[in-house]
């Protein structure tokens, strides 16, 4: 599905058409990991899960960006981390790969030493970035964020159910399309009744349109319809 001219959504990635560029956010690759040490007992199947389903995104892809925080612990790099960062790169092995670094990626530059890292990507009017910070870059058409995990709350009786979700917009006089997480342990910030996370969207996102992940995408309209 189209969610801007020339990009794409293709699972819970964004497709750049004309420059064969596919766009991954949030992996947090060790989440289940740190979960269970912490008690939450969850299967470790959610990260080989996403990795079938990112390699049915690949079609026509010369260039992959990972869009900031691959793996989920600030400092370090436990075992799940190494071997999920590894089990990433062979899917994506012969892409062009460049990594935006994320708030969870102070160690990157240490660990993926052969891997281009820089603090945001500019293909063209289109700029990617993080999102935990804003750029000052001037006048892009589009920016393309991750970060805050969007997603969406939807309301039946009593019962609220959150769906990962992409979230197209204005920031100033530029197009915003924010991402959801591919990591599939958690659904994300229900961005109609939580606090946000990213500058980017710490505006009224009232006339925001929605386009929901599930078994396929669906456009479900404006933030306001939803809430």
């Amino acid at each position: 599905m189209l969610i801007h001219p020339n990009i794409e959504i293709r699972d819970l990635g964004l497709y750049l058409v004309k420059e064969k560029t596919l766009i991954i956010s949030d992996i947090h690759i060790g989440y289940e990991e740190s979960l269970n040490r912490q008690g939450i007992l969850v299967p470790r199947v959610y990260f080989k899960e996403f990795l079938l389903r990112l390699s049915k995104m690949l079609n026509h892809v010369d260039r992959v960006v990972l869009n900031g925080d691959i793996k989920h612990e600030f400092a370090g790099m436990s075992s799940t981390e190494w071997q999920g960062s590894k089990e990433l790169f062979e899917v994506i092995t012969g892409k062009e790969i460049v990594v935006i670094k994320g708030n969870h990626d102070p160690m990157l530059p240490y660990v993926f030493t052969k891997t281009k890292i820089v603090p945001f990507l500019r293909l063209g009017n289109i700029l990617i970035v993080h999102g935990d910070v804003v750029l000052k870059e001037e006048n892009p058409d589009v920016i393309i964020i991750g970060h805050e995990h969007c997603a969406i709350g939807l309301k039946e009786g009593m019962r609220i159910e959150r769906f990962k979700c992409f979230l197209k917009g204005k920031y100033n006089a530029s197009t915003l399309i924010a991402m959801p997480s591919c990591n599939l342990a958690t659904e994300g910030t229900d961005i109609a009744r939580h606090e946000r996370l990213s500058p980017y969207l710490q505006q009224n996102l009232n006339t925001f349109e929605v386009f929901i992940v599930s078994d396929q995408v669906y456009a479900f309209g404006k933030v306001k319809e939803l809430q």
